[in-house]
C-alpha cells in the first residue's frame, strides 16, 4: 500500500475515535445540570491541601393529603424525579396558566413512571380534598402521576419558605405564599432546576432537562 493511502486510511480510522473521546470527555459536562439551594460550604483536606465543597439543600419530609384522599410522603416520590409547584385553586391568572403548561409535561412523560408532578396548595383553608379532586380533574391529572396536595397550614408554609426558600409574605403571621416557579427535584431530593411555570419556553427547557436527568440515571449512574 502506498504511503499516502496508508496515511489516509489511518486518518479515517482515527477520526471516529477522536470524536468519541471528545463527546465522552466534553459532552457529559456540557449537559450536566446544576444543583440549586446551597446550604453551606465545607472544607476538607485532600492530599495535604484544603478543598472547598458546596453542600446543597436536601428537601425535608412532609406528609400531606392528595386529591384522592391518600396520604403522600417523599417516599412515594424517591424512585425518580418530580416537578414541584405551589398554587391555590382560586388563583385567577398565573396558576391556570402554569397548570395548563404542566399538562404538557405530564403528557410528555405519561409512560415514564419515574417522572411525577407535585402541586402544593398554599391555601389549605379553602383547598380541601374535595376541592382539589375537582381541580385536578380540570387538568386531567393522572392518578399516581400528578399529586395535588393539601394539609396543615403551618407544614405547607414551612415547606414553601424553608425547604423551597420562597420569599415569606410580609407580616408577622404566616400568610399566603405564592410563586410561579417550577422546581425539578431529583431522586436525592435536591433541586436541579428552577423555571418560570407561566412561560412555554421555560417549560420546554424543563422538559429537556428532565430528559437529561433521566439519561444520566440510565447511562452514568444506573444504580441508586
Amino acid at each position: 500500500m502506498r504511503p499516502k493511502q496508508t496515511l489516509l486510511l489511518g486518518i479515517m480510522l482515527l477520526v471516529p475515535v477522536l470524536a468519541f473521546l471528545f463527546l465522552r470527555t466534553f459532552g457529559t459536562n456540557r449537559y450536566a445540570l446544576p444543583t440549586y439551594l446551597p446550604d453551606r460550604v465545607d472544607s476538607t483536606q485532600v492530599g495535604g491541601k484544603w478543598q472547598r465543597d458546596t453542600v446543597f439543600h436536601q428537601l425535608g419530609d412532609f406528609r400531606l393529603q392528595s386529591q384522592s384522599g391518600r396520604m403522600v410522603t417523599p417516599t412515594d416520590l424517591d424512585s425518580g424525579l418530580y416537578v414541584a409547584s405551589f398554587f391555590f385553586a382560586t388563583c385567577p391568572g398565573a396558576c391556570p396558566r402554569m397548570n395548563g403548561l404542566l399538562m404538557q409535561v405530564q403528557e410528555k412523560f405519561r409512560k415514564e413512571p419515574r417522572v411525577k408532578l407535585v402541586s402544593y396548595t398554599v391555601d389549605p383553608a379553602h383547598d380541601s380534598v374535595a376541592v382539589l379532586e375537582r381541580y385536578a380533574e380540570q387538568y386531567g391529572a393522572i392518578a399516581g402521576k400528578w399529586f395535588f396536595l393539601t394539609g396543615d397550614k403551618t407544614a405547607l408554609y414551612r415547606l414553601a419558605t424553608q425547604e423551597y426558600r420562597l420569599p415569606a409574605p410580609t407580616g408577622a403571621a404566616p400568610g399566603l405564599v405564592h410563586s410561579q416557579n417550577l422546581f425539578l427535584v431529583d431522586r436525592n431530593r435536591r433541586v436541579r432546576g428552577i423555571y418560570d411555570g407561566t412561560k412555554a419556553k421555560e417549560v420546554n427547557r424543563l422538559i429537556t432537562e428532565i430528559s437529561v436527568l433521566l439519561y444520566d440515571y440510565d447511562h452514568t449512574d444506573p444504580g441508586r
